[in-house]
């Protein structure tokens, strides 16, 4: 079905709405839950809070693209729940690892999750990544937001995990480079 149907579905407060979504994006948002809780159970708690979240939401939101919508809405609720689990179930996580290796562009406090949210950081964050190729665009975004293991975000672009690695390494030392330019503290 098309997102402008389902969406269609939600404003008519239609339950279909909600097995429509799970049939279209029930895989994609367990696997961006996944890569940030590395729990089955938590996950699957996540995208059921997803759906309850469209649900409350849609209206009055009106999502032009529905994945992108929803994939939000799982990204926040399982930072959320991650947040909320002890330091010991954090260490297999791929967030946990993804936010590790942004540790050295992104000066730290107490907590480096509540840098990443940082308004005028996203920004410049967003900035960097227009200067990128789009190879090193994709494979950024791939691991450090949507959370994707290294092997599966290389084999996304069809390369090899070394080749991610060393991409993914050049990448954050130049934005460290960029944000220091920009006047962030490191």
């Amino acid at each position: 079905m098309q997102d402008e149907k389902i969406v269609e579905l939600y404003f008519s407060r239609d339950e279909l709405a909600l097995k429509e979504t799970e049939n279209k994006y029930g895989k994609y948002l367990f696997k961006i839950a996944f890569g940030i809780l590395a729990d089955i159970s938590d996950s699957e708690e996540s995208v059921n809070d997803t759906y309850l979240a469209a649900w409350n939401s849609i209206p009055p939101n009106k999502p032009s693209r529905l994945s992108t919508y929803l994939g939000k809405l799982t990204r926040r609720i399982s930072i959320d729940i991650f947040r909320k689990k002890s330091s010991k179930k954090r260490n297999g996580s791929q967030y946990a690892l993804s936010i590790k290796e942004l540790e050295d562009c992104v000066k730290s406090n107490e907590n480096m999750e509540e840098d990443m949210e940082n308004k005028a950081l996203g920004l410049a964050i967003n900035d960097f990544l227009r200067t990128l190729s789009k190879e090193s665009r994709v494979l950024f975004v791939s691991r450090y937001y949507f959370c994707d293991s290294l092997k599966d975000a290389a084999k996304s672009l069809g390369i090899t995990e070394g080749k991610a690695k060393s991409t993914l390494f050049r990448t954050r030392q130049k934005l460290k480079d960029y944000l220091l330019k920009e006047g962030f503290e490191i």
